[in-house]
């Protein structure tokens, strides 16, 4: 059963009527990220694509709203028209999960706080919403935040429901802080420096004055990548002192300008060197120093990877696994938990994912805190039961 509200009042009374029957909601835009998360029944689905449309947009203020179910491409259009951008660059799951390029809605990228390699200098999607309104699993309307940083009122509210995958509310319009496009960029290119030398070297580079926005490892090329953005006097003068202060580690150099640049990291954006092909598909998220350790420890572990990159200077593995009935989770999350940090499983059948937990056990006072959380906006369980936790 779909359920297509045309507006904010219709999905407060789409969801208080759920709760009456005690019927479940799954909530969509456009469906682009329906396979994420835990397999659900999705028996009713709380449509919010008609929730459609800027409806304020200041670019000297640097400041965006608009409606949950707009596109994500109708907002690029806009903002790249004003030489304008979301700086925490929204990765597409078309090719992780199948369906139709640049399909997403604002709505669904802020749920799954779905955010690119631009995220380690720009921070993450959940630091670029200023306010939004939504419906909560009470049935209860609710704004939060403003159109400026300065406006505090209800920020930590923003940081719970961005990444909630909709388990808290139905998001009907978020309010965001935009950015100007870099005029320029270049992407320095370190090549045959092995896994682990190709590693420290984006280490080093993060800890410099070279402004440096983002940093790859691609072991199918034995190549570092490091993208540099800005005026372009700054970005030549930037490129030529970081190939020097990286001269130490003897690597072969090469330089992407402008439009092959772009496209490299859109390509490493939506994870294309690990997507296409067979498999269930992990995000891990380690300290960048523990990158290579826990790739190497699954190896030695017997995990068949059949793909892997680096993002984040090594702070972020994504890998591709022969598929199995555990999807490799406990020799994953037993390297991950000596570690630190947290693995995601991002692309699994539904079967898989229904006995897997997706994303990683919490402690159990963060538990607890998290089910805390979960009961004050929806206590009967209404909104995405089962998407996060099988037991919410």
């Amino acid at each position: 059963m779909r359920l297509t509200p045309r507006d904010e009042d219709d999905v407060a009374d789409a969801i208080r009527a759920a709760i009456a029957q005690d019927a479940p909601l799954s909530i969509e835009g456009h469906g682009s990220k329906a396979a994420l998360g835990r397999a659900t029944k999705r028996e009713r689905i709380l449509s919010l694509a008609a929730l459609a449309g800027v409806t304020l947009y200041e670019p000297q203020e640097l400041v965006l709203t608009a409606r949950a179910g707009t596109p994500l491409r109708d907002i690029v259009a806009l903002l790249d028209a004003q030489g304008q951008q979301l700086a925490f660059e929204p990765l597409d799951h078309a090719l992780l999960l199948g369906g139709a390029r640049d399909d997403a809605t604002i709505g669904g990228v802020i749920a799954v706080n779905a955010s690119g390699p631009r995220r380690i200098k720009a921070g993450a999607a959940r630091d670029h919403l200023l306010g939004f309104r939504c419906v909560t699993g009470r049935g209860e309307i609710v704004k939060s935040g403003g159109r400026v940083m300065k406006n505090v009122t209800g920020y930590d509210l923003s940081k719970l429901v961005t990444g909630s995958y909709g388990t808290l509310a139905a998001l009907t319009e978020t309010t965001l802080k935009v950015l100007p496009k870099a005029e320029t960029e270049e992407t320095l290119l370190l090549r045959g420096l092995g896994e682990e030398k190709g590693l420290a070297a984006l280490r080093k580079a993060s800890g410099s004055p070279y402004e440096v926005s983002s940093f790859a490892y691609d072991p199918r090329e034995d190549m570092a990548a490091l993208r540099l953005e800005g005026p372009e006097i700054s970005v030549v003068t930037r490129r030529d002192e970081l190939t020097a202060f990286l001269g130490c580690f003897g690597a072969a150099t090469d330089f992407l300008r402008d439009a092959e640049s772009r496209a490299f990291w859109t390509r490493l954006r939506d994870a294309e060197p690990v997507a296409e092909g067979e498999g269930v598909i992990w995000r891990v998220s380690l300290a960048p120093t523990d990158g290579f350790a826990f790739v190497e420890r699954l190896r030695r572990a017997g995990a068949p990877v059949l793909a892997y990159f680096y993002d984040w200077a090594g702070g972020l593995v994504w890998l591709r696994l022969a598929t199995m009935a555990d999807a490799h989770a406990p020799a994953i999350r037993a390297i991950v938990d000596t570690l630190g940090g947290h693995a995601t499983l991002i692309r699994a059948d539904a079967e898989i994912r229904t006995r897997v937990d997706v994303f990683h056990p919490q402690p159990s006072a963060l538990a607890a805190l998290t089910r805390r959380v979960k009961e004050a906006f929806d206590p009967r369980f209404i909104l995405e039961r089962g998407r996060l936790r099988a037991e919410f």
